[in-house]
């Protein structure tokens, strides 16, 4: 069976990870850089994206980033993760960051971040991956978005290099 034919869903290659907001990840306010957040969301949908395809990745893009709520010193960062679309030879993952109170347990959405990746093969051109099967209405749900998205990046792509020479 080739490795395009193993369909995966979602729950197969979810990651969730946490963190701790330290002072050396935080500005002179207390607040986590953007950059330390974006860091970790990069590297546990990398995860994902390797566990999905059962290969190496890279990070071709990553949606705009608004954060919706600042992550202090000391609070605890929930990122969960999953496979939200595939493509042929590449696939959409989405990363919720939760911030967390680590006396209280009440959570409030830090970010919303969704990650394009390519897998790619022994020679690192890209190669085909499994094809997604979304099961759960929230699966489906994100696999119908995340397809919308795509075919959005796909038109904003051709819209800004119509007319570009190489």
């Amino acid at each position: 069976m080739s490795r395009r034919a193993r369909t995966r869903t979602p729950r197969d290659s979810a990651v969730e990870a946490r963190y701790i907001v330290m002072p050396q990840h935080a500005n002179d306010l207390g607040i986590a850089f953007g950059g330390t957040i974006m860091s970790w969301i990069d590297m546990v949908a990398a995860m994902v994206a390797q566990r999905h395809c059962g290969r190496k990745v890279v990070t071709v893009s990553i949606d705009r980033l608004s954060f919706l709520a600042p992550c202090h010193i000391g609070d605890h960062v929930l990122l969960r993760s999953s496979a939200n679309y595939v493509g042929r030879t590449s696939m959409e993952v989405g990363v919720q960051v939760l911030k967390e109170c680590p006396y209280t347990g009440e959570r409030v959405r830090a970010t919303t971040a969704y990650l394009t990746f390519v897998a790619l093969d022994r020679r690192e051109k890209p190669t085909p991956i499994p094809p997604i099967h979304p099961e759960t209405p929230d699966e489906l749900r994100r696999f119908e978005n995340a397809r919308l998205r795509v075919a959005a990046r796909k038109e904003l792509l051709r819209r800004l290099t119509r007319g570009v020479s190489s």
